[in-house]
């Protein structure tokens, strides 16, 4: 997929948007409802400057951030990396590229760069030396078309990784570019939280938005086929997602933690010039020969290594209309039964449209769901309950890495981890697709992730 032309400059827009958790730590209570919550009160524009801003609604949102970041950034930074935080001495600058009045930016923007430098784009500037350095500019005309696609939030979160990028100019950052980006992300998604708790004094994050940030990560993801040593790498769909949910979920001491030369990515080049040309996709006939070899694969050699059993690999009923008999609903579009041993998905309501509108490794992501549920199943666990789900969809994750991996006899393609979170984003909270559990599809991201990063004992499957 191309990007734009503004994510191509080397200061890209900060995007949308560890200690591994268990299945548990996707359950997600966050703050107190939004019905008992007092609306926050805007920030005065004296209070917290921003050259350059106007009464645009981007301007307000923007500023309430900076003023609840710096405030997050000021309580946590002494005990996270053990000294008091300095705020930003360069400023704030507000960009409109359709209506700028040089008068207003004497010396320029962040970094000293001219206004229409701004473009299409945010930043942080870190340039020593330079006029205006420490500060973070936007175009205030580009959030707001982001807040249009993915929420009133994106604009504060554009901020908390713009914030990010500060932090680390005062701490130091890791060495490659897509290390410095995806921690930044980490970064926002501790900021994110603390908003989602209820204790920003500006800003506010409803349960249901979170599923909006994810989203608008795609939009913003790293082409794919970018290598991971490229010199603005931002990272993968899922390496960028993941990030993120990893500060939500484990707070500020993980992004310090976990953003060495060991963390995992999954963006990658293409092998070859057939690979780049199909998008990474297999037609779809070979597609189910590649799933009905990888998932017994991965699935035999785990209960060999883990369980010390053997393991029967259930049927595949690729179905087309009603679900098998032995199904509770036959509208159901994934099933699995136990009494037959059967895994089922209906091939022209969901796989077929999956695979057109999302790719191949997205059919595989469907399949493997229930085909977890086979696996609790052999294991003599609940296969029926919001528990099995939860936990049939951390094995998917634990069977997309040992894709990833090389041990599924399957070779993975660049943008395949991506489609896993899409499917989940996109179907996932369909109950023809899933059972309603009650998750949303940041939870059911976040489950996947588990397994993708912490193997089966993040699972529940009594390891």
């Amino acid at each position: 997929m191309d990007r734009t032309a503004w994510a191509r400059r080397i200061l890209a827009v900060a995007t949308l948007v560890g200690v591994l958790c268990t299945t548990g730590c996707a359950t997600i209570v966050i703050g107190r409802p939004s019905s008992l919550q007092p609306s926050p009160a805007d920030v005065p524009a004296g209070d917290v400057k921003i050259v350059g801003a106007t009464n645009d609604p981007v301007d307000d949102l923007a500023r309430n951030a900076l003023a609840d970041l710096q405030d997050y950034w000021s309580s946590t930074f002494p005990d996270v990396f053990g000294r008091q935080f300095k705020p930003l001495s360069g400023g704030y600058f507000s960009v409109d590229p359709g209506n700028v009045d040089p008068q207003q930016y004497p010396g320029g923007v962040g970094c000293g760069a001219q206004p229409l430098d701004a473009e299409n784009n945010a930043f942080y500037c870190e340039a020593p030396r330079t006029a205006h350095s420490d500060s973070i500019t936007y175009d205030r005309a580009f959030l707001a078309e982001l807040a249009d696609q993915f929420g009133r939030f994106i604009p504060s979160l554009v901020m908390a990784h713009e914030f990010g990028h500060a932090v680390q100019a005062r701490v130091g950052s890791p060495q490659s570019s897509i290390a410095v980006e995806t921690q930044a992300d980490c970064f926002a998604g501790t900021w994110t939280r603390w908003v989602a708790d209820g204790k920003a004094k500006h800003s506010r994050l409803r349960a249901p938005e979170l599923d909006e940030l994810l989203r608008g990560y795609l939009k913003l993801r790293d082409p794919i086929g970018t290598g991971t040593a490229a010199q603005s790498a931002h990272g993968s769909y899922f390496d960028r997602v993941s990030a993120f949910q990893e500060g939500f979920d484990n707070g500020a001491e993980a992004c310090r933690d976990h953003f060495g030369p060991n963390r995992v990515f999954t963006q990658g080049r293409f092998r070859d010039n057939a690979e780049a040309l199909s998008g990474g996709n297999a037609g779809y006939d070979e597609l189910w020969g590649i799933i009905e070899k990888s998932l017994p694969t991965v699935w035999s050699q785990a209960f060999s290594d883990e369980f010390k059993k053997d393991f029967t690999k259930p049927s595949i009923d690729r179905f087309r209309g009603d679900a098998p008999a032995c199904a509770d609903d036959p509208d159901q579009q994934l099933v699995y039964c136990g009494s037959d041993k059967v895994v089922g998905i209906d091939e022209n309501e969901l796989a077929m449209p999956v695979y057109n509108d999302v790719g191949d490794f997205a059919v595989a992501t469907a399949v493997a769901i229930p085909y977890g549920l086979s696996v609790r199943d052999q294991l003599g666990l609940s296969t029926d309950d919001d528990a099995a789900l939860r936990s049939a969809v951390c094995l998917t994750g634990f069977y997309a890495a040992k894709v990833y991996q090389g041990e599924a006899g399957a070779a993975i393609s660049p943008g395949d981890i991506d489609e896993s979170v899409q499917f989940l984003l996109t179907y996932g909270r369909d109950r023809k697709v899933l059972p309603d559990a009650g998750l949303s599809g940041f939870q059911l991201v976040d489950l996947f992730r588990n397994g993708f990063l912490g193997g089966l004992k993040a699972c529940d499957v009594g390891l």
